[in-house]
């Protein structure tokens, strides 16, 4: 007798993810005898949407929308001891964690996943009281993620990141940062520091290649050094997967981390604005299990 919880974003994918709601209901009563559906209308709706899906022992819930969606709808399951599996359709305009995962970009076909029922473990990062799938940033990039326009990201993708953190970072002075990790210390200026669970940032894939999303570690990247040739050196690793082996990038796994600052910084969550500095971070190593492609 399972039953499955649906969250639909009706705003999301340029107000389309409607247009999917009778496949998805159609897909899950496959293997659910009840799929209830739930309308999100204003922030923190998936939260409890997904809390209440923990409460009353739903055994699936299947998140429909853009990554502010998804990130909602984790929030809800991390805060509960007793969780259902979880699933989601990206509609966003980047959708790392699906990336990651190897869920389809095109709704009809992430759509398909479901209904393989094929779950994994995955982890989920813990910053101070909030849960997040992807990245933490501190720094100029950081803050330019904000100035990146939705025209800009349908025209350029990615590569819109990368304009306004260039544009950013050639007015910016390094600051200063100590970063206490898994018994261990780093202390120096830095332009950007980004805090990756996941192979992708951003939506290149390739940022953290060897990154895994379950190997129970943040993969940490401080860029010590910064000028416009030098930015011209790091793309290519960039995009093969050997940022960690640049000489102006300092890499570093950690389980753990406590980050400090004399300057006032604060601390982008999954492409939001979070926390202001200091803060601690953990990983929440297989604490949700999600429904991935079957391999």
């Amino acid at each position: 007798m399972k039953r499955a919880m649906l969250i639909i974003n009706p705003s999301s994918g340029k107000e389309k993810a409607k247009d999917f709601e009778d496949e998805a209901v159609a897909i899950l009563e496959q293997n659910h005898v009840d799929v209830t559906v739930k309308y999100t209308e204003k922030e923190g709706d998936a939260v409890r949407f997904a809390r209440a899906a923990c409460e009353n022992h739903f055994n699936t819930l299947v998140a429909m929308g853009g990554d502010g969606t998804i990130n909602e709808a984790v929030n809800g399951l991390a805060m509960e001891k007793e969780r259902p599996d979880f699933g989601f359709i990206p509609l966003g305009t980047v959708n790392d964690f699906a990336r990651a995962l190897g869920i389809p970009m095109q709704p009809k076909k992430a759509l398909q996943v479901l209904g393989q029922q094929h779950t994994k473990p995955v982890d989920i990062g813990q910053i101070n009281e909030r849960y997040f799938m992807n990245v933490l940033a501190v720094g100029a990039i950081a803050e330019a993620v904000y100035d990146v326009s939705p025209e800009q990201k349908s025209r350029f993708g990615p590569l819109a990141y990368l304009i306004e953190g260039a544009k950013a970072l050639k007015d910016k002075t390094p600051f200063d940062l100590t970063i206490s990790y898994d018994g261990k210390m780093w202390e120096g200026e830095a332009y950007i520091m980004l805090v990756a669970l996941t192979n992708s940032v951003g939506g290149i894939e390739s940022f953290a290649r060897h990154a895994e999303v379950n190997d129970g570690y943040f993969h940490v990247f401080i860029l010590r050094e910064f000028s416009l040739p030098q930015v011209f050196k790091i793309i290519p690793d960039l995009f093969s997967g050997k940022l960690q082996n640049n000489g102006q990038v300092e890499y570093f796994p950690a389980s753990q981390l406590k980050v400090e600052s004399k300057s006032d910084l604060v601390v982008n969550i999954d492409g939001d604005e979070g926390v202001h500095l200091p803060f601690e971070a953990k990983v929440m190593h297989n604490e949700l299990n999600i429904f991935v492609p079957e391999e």
